[in-house]
């Protein structure tokens, strides 16, 4: 008799000795996330993590997100536009939580994928696909290109500024025409040079020649170059510093590339839009649909740091809070290019 007690005792120790360990774990957060790997895919276009502007900032959301969030996460650089479908579906295949795609390139395989894998999510940066299980981040470049217009023409001596872009496209002469109404706020006299460096994905990786434009611009007059070329922007920079004029950054903060040449950047926060919904899937608050970012969120701003300082007064930081006000309120309506076209 008493050894089968023993033996029944022993065993209802046993369970309940694991049954214990268990709601230990569980209540620690050990249990679950062992039983929830949350896995994020990243698909980045060709100029990839390293270009120091639109893909970086991706980069380093989904870096941050791995690190605070404890995410584990995949990157993976497209070799040319016809390769995104592909890159997605092995993200989708191999069932990815969550797959992010950047750029505005990738729209179609987007939404290609999300109708083959609905219950995988998707996270699109730049525009909109409209499907039932895609969030789409889209950012209103023309209101944070109007504010660093007006910093351009502040600092301008001979009353012309430069704007150079990558890639002809609707997106990037949206950050031309803000760029241009808020230089002329300022100054309406003001002249505005532009080029781009081509139609073709090329634009986005060729700092050669956008330092060759912006030589050209320099030379004559201009003396405050905005840049939203992506990689090429490096070349600009190079320019900048070679003739002893002024440039302005895009999407990243890249005050740091040449201090005291680079004026300001005109951040775009793809890096806070990625890390946001990793955090919110991760959190159960993950939604879908168009979210727009502009200058009332700071989803897009311009950035003052140490490698700036000098460059941006107090009386500059004055002026342009007043003129993001004025946006917010909606006494300034910031000319947009996709409205302009629309109307045509």
């Amino acid at each position: 008799m008493n050894t089968v007690w023993l033996r029944r005792f022993g065993k209802t120790l046993s369970v309940g000795l694991v049954s214990l360990s268990v709601s230990v774990l569980m209540a620690s957060g050990v249990g679950q996330s062992a039983r929830a790997e949350i896995k994020i895919g990243l698909v980045l276009e060709r100029s990839g993590k390293d270009d120091k502007s639109f893909n970086a900032s991706a980069y380093q959301g989904l870096k941050r997100a791995e690190k605070e969030l404890g995410v584990t996460t995949k990157t993976v650089e497209a070799p040319d536009n016809s390769a995104y479908e592909s890159l997605q579906r092995a993200f989708a295949e191999k069932k990815f939580d969550l797959i992010v795609a950047v750029g505005f390139h990738q729209l179609e395989s987007v939404k290609k994928n999300a109708a083959r894998f609905p219950e995988q999510k998707f996270l699109l940066i730049d525009e909109d696909a409209k499907a039932p299980n895609v969030r789409s981040v889209m950012f209103e470049e023309h209101e944070g290109s109007y504010l660093i217009g007006a910093l351009a023409a502040m600092h301008s001596k001979t009353g012309k500024v430069g704007f150079i872009g990558g890639m002809d496209v609707p997106l990037i002469r949206r950050f031309q025409m803000g760029y241009e109404a808020g230089a002329k706020k300022v100054n309406p006299k003001i002249e505005v040079s532009s080029n781009y460096l081509g139609v073709t994905g090329e634009a986005w990786n060729n700092p050669p020649k956008a330092k060759e434009l912006a030589f050209d611009q320099y030379n004559h007059g201009v003396d405050v170059i905005f840049v939203a070329a992506g990689n090429s922007g490096l070349g600009v920079f190079d320019a900048a510093a070679d003739k002893g004029k002024l440039a302005i950054g895009v999407d990243s903060n890249q005050n740091w590339i040449k201090p005291g040449f680079i004026l300001s950047s005109m951040l775009k926060r793809v890096d806070d839009a990625v890390f946001d919904s990793i955090r919110m899937y991760k959190e159960g608050k993950f939604s879908t649909g168009l979210i727009r970012l502009g200058v009332k969120s700071k989803g897009v701003d311009y950035a003052v740091d140490e490698n700036n300082a000098k460059l941006v007064s107090e009386v500059d930081k004055k002026q342009l809070e007043s003129l993001r006000s004025q946006i917010v309120s909606g006494k300034i309506k910031v000319p947009d290019y996709y409205l302009v076209q629309k109307k045509k």
